[in-house]
């Protein structure tokens, strides 16, 4: 309906651009939106103040020659201008059951959009493989997968990507620590160090090593620390990087051992993990691929042609600050290694080079300073930057019993995102995570998460689901006429029924908004609303009344709820279930 009123308003803008008053190049599109109150009328319009200025006329005086140059619509009951140049439709009334007619015919393709060519990526949570998943990177995998559904409604190709950070310092920290407490189980006295990695799965792996390999990789503790600087807090990384290279220059090959050990075990965690969670990937990106395939010398090389590069202190330097960072950046070390960002700059010719239309990443919030360099990488390698989307996610806080619990992967305090859903269970984890904007803080309560009440959303949302599967489930011997239901939307006359009408129209609107705002969580505001629309109507107004043609419209009525919550919750990643 929205569409078919748009266009009724495109045809009065090309009468006032034949009659000179609009020029054809100050011509912006139409936007028809819902209306959140009744009063205001059905649908509203901004075309009026969109293209007032460039027509030179106040916005409620060009309203009113759009009003007088719009054809006649059998759906239009009436038009009206408010406030500074607002136009509200009001529908006749049939028109405003539209959308529920077109609900039930699309079922599970509504709100959502036929597939285009636009090829669209994803990449998020890539949490270094270091320890299982804690409950902050929940939020960013929740936050990822969501967008990914939403691009996928708006009809985008999308390849979600979680890029594995298998190579490089922590990498290297994680085997050594792997290695010590392999030690541990070979009968050698140690001292574990305060930069190493102590959670219990660090154990687990130095038994499982140990189980492996027997006392083959077994060295003196007392060689192992030789010439290590003492561990204290400020040589705690000198100390940690020196037991590596010893290590290293100890095993030789056999390095690979712990190394790939703790790689595997800990990324196949990560991996079911994250598909018990719903959250699925097309790819995982091996960043130690990069180097073996020599994309990274040759996006340095990139770089230096195109004149972005030079010299400083034996170090090749980046200049960023050309296209807008706020300081230059290292490549390639005085010891001719590359760095972090040189395998960021690789990654980002490597996503482009699969021919991505858009970008986008998904951080924590703590990376807020390497948007800069990753935009001036992409301007400064020849790609677009606008075609490169950075959407950063602040952790969720988590409390219980009115305690803030602390999270630290190195120290081994924290609680697994395994552990959460085992708590509160995963459609309670997968709302709760989006139910905020992503880039503001998110207090991650158990209490109301697990309770059953209309006080936690998500039971409020799902229970309207149930509620309405119970309904058709009585119907026993009198089944529900869809065509007659559909026939007689039109002797729906309650308030409380316009208002479900509308917001049910409102859905693809929300979900289109959702998509482009990369905004998850206007979709559980959104049935947030449409469930309590629902609940109030249910509960003060009788369904399965013996006139028939009235019963099956508003069995009509509920079976659109039932499948817009159905279709809402199929794109955060939680269950619409038929019983609670």
């Amino acid at each position: 309906m929205k569409d078919a009123i748009a266009g009724l308003f495109e045809q009065a803008l090309d009468q006032l651009i034949t009659q000179g008053i609009i020029d054809a190049a100050d011509r912006k599109p139409v936007q028809i939106e819902n209306t959140r109150d009744p009063a205001h009328g059905d649908l509203a319009t901004n075309v009026a103040m969109m293209h007032a200025k460039a027509a030179n006329l106040a916005p409620r005086a060009l309203a009113d020659l759009l009003l007088e140059h719009l054809p006649r619509s059998d759906s239009v009951h009436a038009t009206e201008i408010a406030g500074p140049g607002f136009i509200n439709v009001r529908l006749v009334k049939g028109a405003a059951f539209e959308p529920v007619i077109r609900c039930l015919i699309e079922h599970n393709q509504f709100g959502f959009h036929q597939a285009t060519d636009e090829r669209v990526q994803v990449e998020f949570v890539s949490a270094n493989p270091t320890g299982p998943l804690h409950v902050g990177h929940g939020r960013g995998a929740a936050y990822g997968a969501t967008l990914v559904n939403l691009l996928k409604a708006r009809g985008h190709q999308v390849g979600a990507e979680y890029y594995v950070n298998d190579a490089g310092r922590q990498m290297n920290i994680l085997a050594v620590s792997v290695f010590i407490r392999y030690l541990e189980q070979t009968g050698e006295s140690i001292v574990f160090p305060s930069a190493g990695y102590q959670g219990d799965y660090i154990s687990s792996l130095g038994a499982t090593l140990f189980q492996n390999a027997g006392n083959s990789l077994q060295v003196s503790f007392d060689t192992l620390i030789d010439g290590v600087p003492t561990d204290s807090e400020e040589n705690k990384d000198a100390h940690i990087d020196r037991l590596v290279r010893n290590a290293k220059g100890s095993l030789g090959d056999n390095w690979l051992k712990p190394f790939n050990l703790a790689l595997t075990a800990i990324l196949d965690d990560i991996k079911d993990d994250l598909s018990e969670f719903g959250a699925d990937f097309d790819e995982w990106f091996s960043e130690k691929s990069l180097v073996t395939s020599g994309e990274i010398d040759r996006a340095i090389a990139t770089l230096e042609e195109r004149g972005h590069l030079y010299k400083r202190g034996g170090a090749i330097w980046f200049r960023s600050t050309d296209f807008g960072d706020d300081k230059d950046r290292v490549v390639r070390r005085d010891n001719g290694e590359t760095t972090y960002f040189a395998s960021d700059i690789a990654y980002i010719a490597n996503k482009f080079s699969r021919g991505f239309d858009r970008i986008i990443y998904v951080w924590g919030a703590d990376h807020h300073g390497y948007i800069a360099r990753i935009k001036a990488a992409t301007h400064a390698l020849g790609f677009d930057p606008a075609r490169l989307t950075i959407r950063l996610v602040q952790f969720a806080i988590l409390y219980k019993d009115g305690e803030r619990l602390q999270m630290s992967t190195r120290s081994g305090s924290f609680v697994t995102l395994r552990e959460l859903r085992d708590y509160v269970g995963r459609d309670a984890c997968r709302y709760f995570y989006v139910m905020r904007k992503a880039d503001q803080h998110l207090e991650f309560d158990l209490s109301l998460a697990t309770s059953q009440s209309k006080d936690n959303p998500v039971y409020y949302i799902q229970y309207a689901h149930a509620r309405i599967c119970r309904l058709f489930e009585s119907l026993e011997g009198q089944p529900f006429d869809e065509k007659r239901g559909l026939d007689q939307l039109t002797s729906l006359v309650t308030q409380e029924e316009l208002d479900l009408a509308t917001a049910i129209g409102r859905f693809p609107e929300i979900v289109d908004k959702a998509a482009d705002s990369l905004e998850a969580h206007l979709i559980g505001y959104y049935l947030q609303d449409l469930a309590a629309d629902f609940h109030r109507w249910y509960n003060g107004t009788r369904l399965l009344v013996d006139d028939m043609d009235i019963r099956d419209a508003r069995l009509a009525l509920a079976k659109a709820v039932q499948i817009v919550v159905r279709n809402g919750l199929d794109l955060i990643g939680v269950s619409a279930p038929r019983s609670m």
